[in-house]
């Protein structure tokens, strides 16, 4: 857990762990992982899982085949957002070249463009995600969930980020 002053930034001895961002561009999944998000994956296709589970369902941007993933998909100050913990996944990527994503729950389907957040707004979104849903992604974030917004700052750059909009 990183340490913060009254002020919430971050003590001089934790500043260096994110000067030049020594976060990989993508985390990859274990074999574990994999295996559990085919399995969830599946089960909230199906229309199983929490309000805030969708299937998030992209074209490949090379091979044009439909590609899906779960998500925990964050609704904040009446926007929705889509947070990428891992970094910049293949979702992530493929969304970016395609404009747009569908959410799929059971029989419902959503397609929504997509609106890329920029670094400095990051901060909010990325701690009410990491709050919301800490149980799941505590893992990939080297604060603790109740870190105050400062904290997520240096990490903006690592977490990709996107509004959707109602297509």
């Amino acid at each position: 857990m990183l340490k913060t002053d009254s002020r919430g930034r971050l003590s001089p001895g934790h500043a260096w762990l994110f000067m030049n961002s020594s976060f990989p561009e993508f985390r990859a999944p274990s074999a574990v992982e994999r295996i559990f998000n085919r399995v969830f994956g599946w089960l909230v296709g199906i229309g199983l899982g929490f309000s805030y589970n969708h299937l998030l369902q992209v074209r490949g941007r090379k091979s044009g085949r439909l590609y899906s993933t779960p998500i925990n998909l964050l609704e904040l100050g009446g926007k929705r957002f889509l947070v990428a913990p891992r970094g910049r996944t293949q979702w992530v990527r493929n969304a970016e070249a395609a404009g747009e994503v569908m959410l799929k729950k059971g029989r419902t389907r959503q397609r929504f463009r997509l609106r890329a957040i920029a670094d400095g707004d990051k901060p909010e979104i990325l701690k009410a995600y990491l709050e919301n849903f800490k149980r799941e992604v505590q893992q990939y974030f080297p604060v603790a969930a109740g870190s105050p917004v400062v904290a997520f700052e240096p990490l903006a750059q690592s977490y990709p980020v996107f509004e959707l909009i109602a297509a």
